[in-house]
């Protein structure tokens, strides 16, 4: 199956379009994150300081999300990678880590984007098929 995806991704929420010949499937994966330190109130002897552990917490959780993210786009033969900051970055260097970076087509920054606005740029980018297309 050739399916391309279009991800729309920041450190909060990551939007999917999966596109086959069969059709389109959207899908929303969110990280339960709200901001940059996941608060936690106590700190383990030996653990280093309070910022070193919250630190560790929130790239261990960051990286759960982009796990959870890339089990969803695994299969994808071709990859649009778009969003604000420093999110589709951190992904694109786990999919060249994982043998994907082939598979990217573009890596794209833009703003907050309402979810018409992300479906309108993974359409342009890969428009449907006709049924006479026979590339």
């Amino acid at each position: 199956m050739n399916r391309k995806v279009g991800l729309w991704i920041d450190h909060e929420k990551a939007f999917i379009i999966s596109i086959t010949n069969d059709g389109e499937v959207r899908r929303i994966i969110t990280s339960n994150m709200r901001e940059h330190y996941v608060r936690y109130s106590t700190n383990m002897p030996g653990d280093g300081s309070a910022e070193d552990v919250r630190d560790r917490r929130y790239w261990n959780h960051l990286g759960e999300y982009y796990t959870k993210v890339i089990l969803k786009i695994g299969d994808a033969k071709s990859i649009l990678l778009f969003g604000p900051g420093e999110a589709k970055y951190e992904l694109k260097k786990l999919l060249a880590d994982k043998g994907m970076l082939e598979n990217i087509v573009s890596v794209e920054s833009t703003d907050k984007l309402t979810d018409v606005q992300i479906i309108k740029k993974v359409r342009e980018q890969f428009p449907a098929r006709s049924e006479f297309d026979l590339s």
